[in-house]
C-alpha cells in the first residue's frame, strides 16, 4: 500500500519591513528639487548626482553636507529646518509607487503584519500616512526617535522589537543602499528596489526593479 506524502508549503515571512523615501511613494526627485532650490536660494549648485549620494541618509548628515555645500554661510540645523518645510507638503499629496497598494492588500488578506522603518522625521512620516490614508502601519520608526541611523541596523531591529517578532523572519524593502545595509545588518531578507543608486545583490538580498514584481508566492519563496 503506498503511503501519499504531502510538502508543507513555505512559511510566509513573519512581517515586512518598508522604508518609505522612494520605495513606498515617489519622493526622492521631491527632495532633490528642495535641494536644488535651497542651495540655489544661497548661491550654490546641486546635481542629480549629488544628491544620489545623500539616499538613505539621516537629516543631520544630509543637512550638513548641504550646508557645506553653500560655503558654511548657513548651518545644518538651519538647512534641516528649510528641507522639512519644503518637504511637509508635497509629501500629503504624495502617492503611492506601482505595485505596493497590490501587495499591501495582498499583506493585509494574509494577515502579514507590516511596520514602517524611515530615516525621516516624524512631521514628514505623519504628513505623508496623512495623504495616504486610510492606509496604516502596525509600528513606525522615524529618524528623529532612533539612536543611531542607517545603515545602523537599529531602525530595523527596533521596528521588529515592536511587532515582537525575530527580524530574520522578517523581509524588508528598501530602495537605498544605507537602507539595505541596515536592514541586513539585522537579520532581515532584504528585497531591494534601487530607486537613485544601485543595490549590490547578495544571499539574503534580492535585487528587482518595482515592488509591482512581488507577491506572496515571491515572498514565500524567499524562505523555502
Amino acid at each position: 500500500m503506498s503511503q501519499a506524502f504531502h510538502t508543507l508549503p513555505a512559511p510566509l515571512p513573519a512581517a515586512v519591513l518598508f522604508d518609505m523615501d522612494g520605495l513606498l511613494i515617489d519622493t526622492e526627485r521631491v527632495w532633490f528639487a528642495v535641494e536644488t532650490q535651497i542651495l540655489a536660494d544661497l548661491g550654490a549648485s546641486w546635481q542629480a548626482d549629488d544628491h544620489a549620494r545623500l539616499v538613505g541618509s539621516s537629516l543631520p548628515v544630509a543637512a550638513e553636507l548641504i550646508a557645506n555645500r553653500a560655503g558654511g554661510s548657513v548651518t545644518g540645523a538651519q538647512i534641516a529646518q528649510l528641507m522639512l518645510d519644503g518637504m511637509r507638503e508635497p509629501l500629503r499629496t504624495a502617492t503611492l509607487l506601482p505595485g505596493v497598494r497590490d501587495l499591501i492588500d495582498e499583506l493585509d488578506d494574509a494577515g502579514i503584519p507590516r511596520a514602517l522603518v524611515s530615516s525621516s522625521y516624524r512631521v514628514l512620516v505623519d504628513a505623508a500616512l496623512e495623504g495616504l490614508a486610510p492606509l496604516t502601519f502596525d509600528a513606525v520608526v522615524v529618524g528623529d526617535e532612533v539612536s543611531n541611523h542607517k545603515p545602523h541596523p537599529e531602525p530595523y531591529l527596533r521596528a521588529a522589537s515592536m511587532l515582537g517578532l525575530d527580524p530574520t523572519d522578517c523581509v524588508a524593502f528598501e530602495d537605498s543602499p544605507r537602507g539595505a545595509d541596515s536592514a541586513s545588518a539585522a537579520g532581515c531578507m532584504v528585497i531591494a528596489v534601487p530607486s537613485v543608486a544601485a543595490i549590490t545583490p547578495s544571499p539574503r538580498r534580492r535585487v528587482v526593479a518595482s515592488v509591482a514584481d512581488i507577491d506572496l508566492a515571491y515572498l514565500r519563496s524567499l524562505f523555502d
